[in-house]
């Protein structure tokens, strides 16, 4: 039988996956390369062009590993490997997104595919909640935050897994199991990961990640009573839910019909959260909710308010630089987040423009998305991006910086003025997580 050449789509993460739950170890498939994405921050990485999927995780049928090349090499991998199939498994991108590049791989006559669930999802040994959402920024860990809380006080150990980031030595990353912030620092993870990881620990969740999602799950059982998957940006499970929660944004309404694989959470989705309504147009939410109700009508609706908190006294009649999370203004197309908020709500005299001061990295970012609303993303995938944003932040004329990050961004830089952390917690309207809970405590072994 003839061999099916393969080039998987990706962004170090749902790539990886597909790669490890469908390709490797199958004689009738060769993965002849991974290409990355520069539309998602990856993109700025300086990523040697050696770069491979190692042959440690790839497998006794890739001696060598497998190249990752820039996805601009797309048609000149077509046309060099004499390649079969096209697998797109990257995730938030739009719907047009996913159908130009399925155009550049039909064009060189290669078959276009995407991975579905029954092949992806793997199976635990113990219960699985699961949130995800419709686009990145939606409000995913806030959720998966009280989630884990709520079964905690109920007596069970609940471990998070968190959705792939890996920047660094994937052999190294294969398993990473984080159980206080200073295992963040001794494991150099880069600042969007922080971003994940930091609210969890803080609460006293373990939390599991890695490149191999089959031996991380086999290493998070040893220890869950039951894991609280927390999804990156808009992707599915990796693991089979028992209990599926899809977060919706009404800042950004329509974007639950309109983008690649969030569509496809919406319309698995048990119950859909409708996040952040108290800074939400009225319009926007029954925007939303009309559409949830339209594609899943067997979802029930949780509405819920994204609460701020900030020192206020040290905003008060300042001049703020505001720093967002990163994925949420790039990829996820949000001109502002939660500083932005905090910065006017507690009454800062004056919201800093970070595009005159920001350098390297940081000034290419803010070229390439106008539509950020004078607000600076938390970039930091390299000790150099990482030196940009604390370099920007102190060419800025401000006197206190607004940090809407999730993470503790003082651990990371050091700046000649305050930074104030802004957190936010959900808080429900009518149906309440613990409800919900409640309606499947059998399931959950509650």
């Amino acid at each position: 039988m003839s061999v099916t050449r393969v080039v998987i789509m990706g962004a170090a993460g749902r790539d990886f996956h597909d790669f490890n739950t469908v390709f490797r170890g199958d004689d009738d498939f060769e993965v002849v390369a991974f290409t990355r994405t520069a539309s998602q921050n990856i993109g700025e990485l300086d990523v040697p062009p050696q770069r491979r999927y190692p042959p440690a995780l790839a497998g006794d049928l890739y001696p060598d590993g497998i190249p990752i090349r820039p996805e601009s090499e797309l048609e000149t991998l077509l046309g060099d490997g004499d390649v079969d199939q096209v697998v797109f498994a990257y995730s938030d991108v739009s719907h047009e997104h996913v159908m130009h590049q399925a155009s550049r791989a039909l064009a060189a006559g290669a078959d276009f595919r995407l991975v579905g669930p029954k092949e992806m999802m793997l199976e635990a040994d113990c219960p699985v909640v699961a949130v995800d959402a419709v686009r990145t920024g939606c409000g995913k860990s806030q959720t998966a935050r009280k989630l884990a809380g709520s079964l905690a006080d109920r007596g069970k150990r609940a471990v998070v897994v968190r959705e792939p980031m890996p920047y660094g030595d994937l052999v190294e990353q294969r398993v990473q199991r984080f159980e206080s912030v200073d295992d963040l620092d001794e494991s150099r993870v880069t600042i969007e990961e922080r971003e994940e990881y930091e609210g969890h620990l803080e609460r006293g969740h373990v939390v599991y990640a890695g490149v191999d999602y089959e031996a991380v799950l086999e290493a998070a059982q040893t220890e869950a009573d039951v894991i609280v998957w927390d999804g990156g940006n808009n992707e599915l499970p990796f693991y089979v839910p028992d209990l599926h929660f899809v977060v919706a944004d009404p800042l950004r309404p329509g974007a639950e019909l309109r983008y690649h694989p969030g569509e496809t959470n919406l319309r698995l989705a048990d119950y859909v959260l409708i996040n952040k309504e108290n800074t939400a147009d009225v319009a926007g939410i029954r925007e939303v909710e009309a559409n949830v109700r339209e594609t899943n009508p067997d979802a029930e609706i949780i509405h819920a308010d994204s609460v701020i908190s900030a020192d206020g006294d040290a905003i008060r009649g300042k001049r703020a630089l505001v720093v967002e999370d990163g994925p949420t203004l790039t990829h996820g197309d949000a001109s502002y987040g939660a500083g932005l908020i905090a910065a006017r709500k507690y009454g800062a005299s004056d919201v800093v423009d970070p595009r005159p001061s920001a350098v390297g990295s940081l000034k290419r970012i803010l070229r390439a998305h106008p539509h950020i609303e004078t607000v600076l993303p938390a970039m930091g995938y390299s000790d150099g991006q990482i030196q940009e944003l604390e370099a920007t932040i102190r060419n800025a004329d401000c006197d206190v910086v607004v940090s809407g990050t999730p993470h503790d961004l003082g651990r990371v830089i050091s700046v000649d003025v305050p930074i104030v952390r802004v957190r936010y917690e959900l808080q429900e309207k009518g149906l309440t997580l613990e409800a919900v809970l409640d309606r499947h405590a059998g399931t959950l072994g509650l």
